[in-house]
């Protein structure tokens, strides 16, 4: 999992740094940064997928290889916050686990350029690699020191500057089987992110495929995942056992009908009647998605989900803060929520405090902030006497930051 993520000059942020655990949630008014923050964790996937850094912030089309690949919004014309300081760069620094031991990792990158212009990776045992090049140079090439745990000067190697350095790293011959190992490990491990934000109009169609095991970023191939997950007669008892909370006296049954070519389509039946999706509400198919996501055999490490309770009656946004505090639990996808929602921050439980954030705007310099709503002046103290959910709506977050 990933446990800090540290950012700086990235659009709204000049500094930021925010320690995650299983379950994050991102609160906060319009244009506080919560997107924004998302968008620092997809950086993060583009690099662990290899892409250039162009690709990354701008996006990339769909090929004979690979899927199509959404940019940050806004791309790389606005990646860099306007009033920071360090030229033309931005930076990340992300620390986190894998099954065997801890890393960091940092970057800095110029969007004007395309280009990296520092990197660095480590563990606690040991150095792998940093760029020592100054600035990003007028030549396509970085170099970069390796090290190999051997006594003397390390060596340079010389690494393509329109790519980050790590996935190119784990795939170099000629440096040290560990080390690169590891460098394999994290590139796969910020690559194993899903970025999930459903649309209604996608998930109301046929699937292209008949089964898969895990569906697109906006909910395609949403019908084929529930058949997988029908497949299996626990998964889709589990599964349905959901749906049956967000309407209890209707759901029978969940699956899926066949086009004229063999295609799924999602499907409920309901008091002996099936309810083909495009005939569903979009609070339904959203609600339905977002917990099917969770039921996906080739679950993410890490799963970002913009606006949680969106088209969803607030009595019924806590059945997904208890669902996601369930699945991420343990062996489960950490999860990056953004809410608006009062109800979802009612169901939350005391120790949840710490992991969900508040994101603002500095009146003063526009600049984004974010913090955990536990180091709000005088928090626990308040919180004894007015629910979070209170304290949210009336605005009393935002006074005390």
């Amino acid at each position: 999992m990933l446990t800090k993520i540290s950012l700086t000059n990235f659009k709204s942020f000049r500094r930021a740094e925010v320690h995650l655990g299983e379950m994050n949630l991102l609160v906060g008014a319009n244009a506080g940064g919560k997107s924004n923050f998302l968008d620092a964790l997809r950086v993060l996937q583009g690099i662990g997928n290899g892409f250039t850094v162009s690709e990354i912030l701008d996006g990339k089309p769909k090929s004979a290889t690979s899927e199509v690949w959404e940019g940050i919004r806004g791309g790389s014309a606005k990646a860099r916050h306007l009033g920071g300081d360090d030229g033309d760069t931005f930076g990340i620094e992300v620390a986190g686990r894998t099954a065997t031991r801890s890393w960091r990792y940092s970057i800095s990158l110029s969007p004007v350029f395309g280009r990296v212009v520092r990197e660095r990776f480590d563990t606690p045992e040991m150095d792998i690699y940093q760029s020592v090049d100054k600035g990003i140079g007028t030549g396509p090439a970085m170099n970069v020191r390796v090290y190999r745990g051997e006594v003397g000067h390390p060596p340079s190697l010389i690494f393509d500057r329109a790519r980050p350095v790590l996935p190119q790293f784990a795939e170099r011959t000629g440096v040290e089987p560990l080390r690169q190992r590891i460098a394999s490990e994290v590139a796969e491990q910020l690559a194993d992110m899903q970025r999930f934000d459903p649309a209604p109009s996608v998930l109301r169609g046929y699937s292209q495929a008949r089964r898969v095991e895990r569906m697109g970023e906006h909910g395609d191939n949403f019908a084929a995942l529930v058949a997988t997950i029908c497949g299996k007669d626990e998964t889709k008892i589990r599964y349905l056992d959901w749906l049956r909370e967000l309407r209890p006296e209707e759901v029978e049954d969940v699956g899926t009908l066949t086009g004229a070519v063999g295609e799924p389509l999602f499907m409920l039946r309901e008091s002996g009647h099936e309810f083909p999706a495009p005939v569903l509400s979009d609070g339904t198919l959203r609600f339905a998605a977002v917990v099917a996501a969770f039921f996906q055999p080739d679950t993410p490490g890490v799963m970002t989900v913009e606006e949680l309770e969106k088209s969803i009656h607030a009595h019924r946004a806590r059945l997904l803060t208890e669902l996601i505090r369930r699945q991420s639990a343990g062996h489960g996808p950490q999860v990056v929520a953004t809410t608006h929602s009062p109800a979802v921050l009612a169901w939350l439980q005391p120790e949840e405090y710490d992991t969900t954030f508040l994101c603002r705007r500095d009146p003063d310099t526009g600049e984004g902030k974010i913090q955990p709503v536990s180091s709000l002046a005088n928090f626990d103290e308040v919180v004894q006497t007015c629910s979070v959910a209170d304290l949210f709506t009336e605005g009393w977050m935002e006074a005390a930051s």
